[in-house]
């Protein structure tokens, strides 16, 4: 018997994602989930608990539903219902962009699931392609009901906003109060992504949160016809957003038929399944035999009927099913599909970011990199002797000055605009430092 986690058995590993690991598992009577464990951070967040409780109340068609959990094991997870099928983003990069029909059909499935997160009282807050699974009945969002807690922790940890770059919206990448708004920001930057475009281009996390702060986004890529409605999710005012249901309006009666909820031609991330265990030559119910030889039209026919012959099954043929369905009955069963390994290796997030309107700081493995709106300068390890804080305007700001080895100073001061948000990046900064430049 494999690993068990909780009740399930542990199949093999599926990858890595924010929350932690993810693996395929299958429940006593067979049933595939996906069972996800957390950080040890997550264990001790009161706030892990709750949005899990309120996670497994979510229903909805486009949803992956929570099963099963449990917060208090000493390593958390909860198991969600498999969901087979490529992620939005694979799907994209195997066959393309989307056509206006099957843009409209994906917002509308994605509104819908936001509509069921929303009921619940949950914000999704890292609403991306890699976190939408398209399954053969549709779209379906994965990694709701854990964000809050996940964002607290990345908060306390490393004073970083949590979510994608990208996808975040102005108010995450501000630090300022999150709603359900924040979610339809990401679902515009989602179709623009899936219309085969960059809402806020390429370039480095703090560029990208710069350019949804302060630029206009992108939407060549969009069909004409859902540019209107895709501009007004990307939307810099939280109000000016419209809601799941406005959205749900436009793009309802565009979104029947055959569009992003339909199963899509095999590809090589979708292919159609072929038996796990055939069987071998030999074996299994006799097949009827074909004559190599035809029949002369003058051969005499007999007049004796033969007698009858009785099929003797094969005492080596594989048993049925034990849950068998007859012919014609059940829901379609999908092709099986392996998740393909990644492209590449996901990318270590920062150890320590700051940032406000104006500039910031990151800070990492290979050195620290200072921004004045979208100009950068970055500095490895190697020419840092030193970086010096203080905090200023009543302890709402924070002043950094990092001192090159050839006597240059940088200068960058970031607006807090609370004194709490300041206290937090100091200690994460003060971590980061410890870690690569010690005294």
């Amino acid at each position: 018997m494999g690993t068990l986690i909780g009740r399930y058995v542990i199949e093999h590993k599926l990858g890595e994602g924010g929350m932690g690991t993810v693996y395929l598992a299958r429940s006593r009577g067979g049933r595939a989930v996906a069972v996800k464990v957390a950080r040890p951070e997550l264990a001790s967040d009161p706030s892990f608990r709750a949005e899990v409780a309120a996670a497994r109340q979510v229903g909805g068609f486009h949803t992956a539903q929570v099963v099963d959990a449990d917060p208090d094991a000493e390593a958390p997870w909860l198991a969600t219902a498999y969901i087979p099928g490529p992620t939005l983003s694979a799907l994209v990069t195997a066959e393309g962009p989307m056509g206006e029909r099957r843009l409209r059909s994906l917002g509308a499935a994605l509104a819908e699931a936001l509509e069921a997160i929303h009921a619940c009282g949950l914000v999704h807050r890292d609403l991306k392609p890699g976190n939408i699974v398209m399954a053969p009945d549709g779209p379906r969002v994965l990694d709701f009901g854990i964000a809050r807690a996940l964002e607290s922790t990345r908060l306390t940890a490393t004073g970083s906003a949590f979510g994608t770059p990208g996808y975040l919206a102005p108010e995450q990448a501000l630090g300022e109060e999150v709603t359900g708004a924040a979610d339809v920001f990401a679902l515009g930057a989602v179709l623009v992504a899936a219309a085969g475009g960059r809402p806020f281009g390429d370039g480095t996390p703090m560029g990208l949160m710069y350019r949804a702060v302060h630029e206009a986004p992108d939407l060549a890529s969009v069909p004409e016809s859902l540019r209107g409605l895709v501009g007004r999710c990307l939307a810099k005012d939280p109000a000016g957003r419209p809601t799941p249901e406005e959205i749900l309006d436009v793009l309802g009666e565009g979104a029947t038929g055959d569009g992003a909820g339909e199963v899509p031609p095999p590809t090589v991330l979708d292919a159609p399944a072929t038996p796990r265990h055939p069987a071998l030559p030999g074996f299994g119910p006799p097949q009827a035999a074909v004559s190599s030889t035809s029949a002369s039209p003058q051969a005499p026919v007999s007049s004796t009927p033969a007698p009858p012959q009785v099929a003797v099954p094969s005492p080596y043929a594989p048993p049925p099913p034990r849950d068998a369905v007859p012919p014609g009955f059940g829901p379609p069963t999908p092709a099986f599909f392996v998740p393909p390994p990644p492209a590449a290796p996901p990318q270590p997030a920062p150890d320590f970011v700051a940032a406000d309107s104006v500039y910031g700081i990151v800070v990492d493995g290979a050195g620290i990199c200072l921004q004045l709106l979208d100009d950068e300068a970055e500095f490895t390890w190697a020419e840092i002797g030193a970086v010096r804080y203080e905090r200023t305007r009543r302890g709402r700001s924070l002043r950094i000055a990092v001192d090159l080895y050839g006597g240059t100073s940088y200068l960058c001061e970031i607006d807090g605009r609370r004194a709490s948000r300041v206290e937090e990046w100091v200690a994460g900064l003060d971590r980061a430092l410890a870690r690569f430049l010690p005294e």
